[in-house]
């Protein structure tokens, strides 16, 4: 009985708001936190990501930095679970920005969002990929993985990647679309495989390796340049190096908004998904140091042959760049059974990872279609009355993430855009809400309040969300810079054609292709000259699609009273 109240009031409240109860709503507290961690998923960025902080500053990177990092990633984590306490619905950052700032800012919110979560699945099965390929196919199997590695656009190794990611993507998209009970239970399983391989290969490093060290996490040594393989370019400001080791933590500890996007499908929402996101975030933070740690100290001294050492492990770990974790996992020596036994958990968990990211995905399309935001909103917005899944949005999201990673050197533009995207869709209804809680005119919050202490979290959110999108598009991530001033031209572009000002979004769509042409022309090679004639003829064709079709944003004051009977036809429909 308890359980029928709480959904009838979870109706309720979504009634409230305008929507009908198309979603099956199966998670409970636990399922929610899942498939919030399963998607921040310590051992995928943790791991994939581990070179970004180790080239930046060393140890220290890891052993304050990823603290720090941990901290504002709960900090934003309390400021947006506030608002979806209020407004519990999938669409979550644009509903939420819509409310509070208005129709155009929540719009763009909205893009900026689907962007982050789209580079989440893109980034995820990118570094599955590579795991895979460098764990799974060469250190267990034994095989010479050269034929896998990509030399550039349509070379047999970027062929072999393309046909890896594209099977996968398509194998999460099928969970995904036929058995919402088996995208759920796998996300359940995936926090617990997640935790236990995350702890076996804590585990594993700190008994079998030859130091344990724990000065060497609060050491500071510059790494960037060719002392750490070139991952970072040469930097000379230490304050500089300090915040590029943000990158691997704040890479790691996001897309937690996913509690938020399966509100729909959350008994008793409006507590649960604040917790959702709070647990989340705290618990990748405590297990996701432990083990970052651990491999730091983990690293192997060089020594000659009298056993002399004459390279610390820190330095010889750095200067392996990008193949930093691969290196150590191989330079421990643990019995073999135990590392393929990791190696399976961090290839599993990278999968399901990318499992959860695409439900996530997935229903911010759909919410968005519901209000007429997306082109093909008609279709974007249906679900399967049988399997009461949203299939068009799913697929949809599966086919832009897989497009996202045929740029073959994608990861580090995929990995830093997502944390980018997503903290920049964050900021956006965070300022909203302060400025409206400023003003008095937010007083409908949920149950989830953090009282006098709302404004001050706010206000940190927002500082610490915009230095991170500041060093995220500096070199040699910068092509994510390019991506952010590219997608503000053209949603200016589409904005005025959806408003009836087609001519003006033709214009802008000409400077969206401009854009393009002079971010990417390099000389001697025409791919700047074919992306400015693809992004000219895509967004012009958008501008005409769109044109007149005025975006209203989510149903407030009587429009909600309207919506009732469409309500409980849709409902009527799902229960036959």
């Amino acid at each position: 009985m308890a359980d029928k109240h709480v959904l009838t009031e979870d109706e309720k409240v979504l009634h409230q708001m305008g929507y009908a109860q198309e979603l099956q709503r199966r998670m409970g507290a636990f399922q929610n936190f899942a498939i919030s961690f399963a998607i921040i998923c310590i051992v995928a960025g943790g791991l994939t990501a581990f070179p970004v902080a180790l080239s930046a500053g060393g140890g220290m990177s890891v052993g304050i930095v990823w603290v720090l990092g941990s901290i504002f990633a709960l900090i934003v984590a309390a400021a947006m679970g506030q608002i979806a306490s209020a407004y519990p619905t999938a669409g979550g950052i644009y509903h939420w920005a819509s409310l509070l700032g208005g129709r155009g800012f929540g719009w763009a919110a909205a893009w900026f969002n689907l962007l982050g979560l789209m580079f989440v699945v893109s980034s995820v099965n990118m570094g599955l990929f590579l795991l895979t390929r460098d764990l799974l196919f060469a250190q267990v199997f034994g095989w010479d993985v050269t034929p896998w590695v990509s030399t550039g656009e349509f070379s047999s190794g970027w062929w072999r990647q393309v046909m890896f990611i594209g099977v996968a993507t398509i194998i999460q998209a099928l969970i995904n679309q036929r058995s919402l009970h088996w995208t759920t239970k796998l996300t359940d399983w995936s926090g617990y495989i997640i935790l236990a391989t995350a702890v076996l290969l804590t585990l594993s490093l700190l008994a079998f390796s030859e130091s344990h060290d724990v000065s060497r996490l609060f050491t500071f040594k510059n790494f960037t340049g060719e002392a750490g393989g070139n991952v970072w370019p040469l930097a000379t400001s230490a304050f500089y190096v300090f915040l590029l080791g943000l990158l691997h933590v704040v890479y790691t500890i996001t897309g937690f908004d996913a509690s938020a996007h399966t509100s729909e499908e959350t008994m008793n929402a409006q507590r649960e998904v604040p917790k959702g996101m709070l647990r989340s975030v705290f618990w990748s933070f405590v297990f996701g140091y432990i083990m970052v740690a651990a491999m730091v100290m983990a690293l192997p001294d060089q020594k000659d042959a009298t056993g002399a050492v004459v390279m610390d492990g820190v330095t010889a770990g750095a200067a392996q760049g990008w193949n930093a974790f691969n290196w150590v996992i191989a330079q421990v020596q643990m019995p073999s059974i135990l590392r393929t036994i990791i190696i399976v958990g961090i290839v599993v968990s990278n999968f399901l990872c990318a499992l959860a990211g695409l439900t996530s995905c997935s229903r911010m399309p759909y919410a968005f279609a519901r209000d007429g935001g997306v082109p093909a909103s008609e279709t974007l917005k249906k679900v399967d009355h049988h399997l009461r899944t949203p299939g068009p949005a799913i697929w949809v999201a599966g086919a832009l993430a897989f497009v996202a990673t045929l740029y073959g050197g994608a990861f580090l533009v995929l990995s830093t855009g997502c944390a980018v995207f997503l903290y920049l869709s964050y900021l956006m209804p965070i300022a909203a809400a302060l400025k409206s809680e400023a003003a008095g005119n937010w007083k409908n919050k949920g149950p989830f309040n953090l009282g006098g202490a709302s404004m001050l979290v706010a206000a940190v959110a927002i500082i610490g969300c915009a230095i991170l999108i500041f060093v995220g598009v500096q070199p040699p991530q910068e092509k994510v810079g390019y991506l952010i001033v590219m997608m503000l031209l053209a949603l200016i572009g589409f904005w005025q054609s959806m408003e009836g000002r087609m001519p003006v979004g033709l214009v802008f769509s000409v400077l969206t292709a401009a854009a393009v042409y002079y971010f990417w022309h390099v000389e001697g090679d025409n791919f700047g000259t074919y992306a400015a004639v693809a992004a000219l003829v895509i967004t012009a064709v958008l501008v005409f699609m769109l044109n007149g079709k005025r975006f209203h944003g989510p149903p407030v004051g009587g429009e909600i009273a309207q919506r009732q009977s469409e309500i409980a036809k849709a409902e009527k429909a799902m229960d036959a």
